[in-house]
């Protein structure tokens, strides 16, 4: 897998995935799978990224997507993510910023 995928950069620099919001603020990106299938038997999985302090030292909120891809098993559901560019999750970070509400 490419580094310029999510799952290539996690396994090749071993720690999340980190961006720049469109807010100008750090976050770092994790895949959260349901626990659960859904009515149709599938599970979902998003993206949670934690907004860090500008000095990095303590989390300090977050944003989430919705349900970005859907798999048989929460692995197939995780390694769909995983093989989203870098490109693509700096775009769902952004997306995830401007839908959330402004509590910060």
């Amino acid at each position: 897998m490419s580094e310029f995928t999510l799952g290539g950069y996690m396994a090749k620099h071993e720690r999340a995935a980190a961006f720049e919001g469109a807010d100008g603020q750090p976050y770092s990106v994790a895949i959260y799978v349901d626990d659960e299938p859904d009515e149709r038997g599938r599970y979902g999985a998003s993206l949670l990224f934690v907004r860090w302090a500008p000095s990095g030292d303590r989390p300090v909120g977050h944003v989430e997507t919705a349900v970005l891809t859907h798999g048989a098993t929460p692995g197939e559901a995780n390694d769909r993510l995983e093989a989203w560019s870098l490109f693509d999750v700096k775009a769902a970070l952004d997306e995830a910023i401007a839908a959330a509400p402004k509590s910060w």
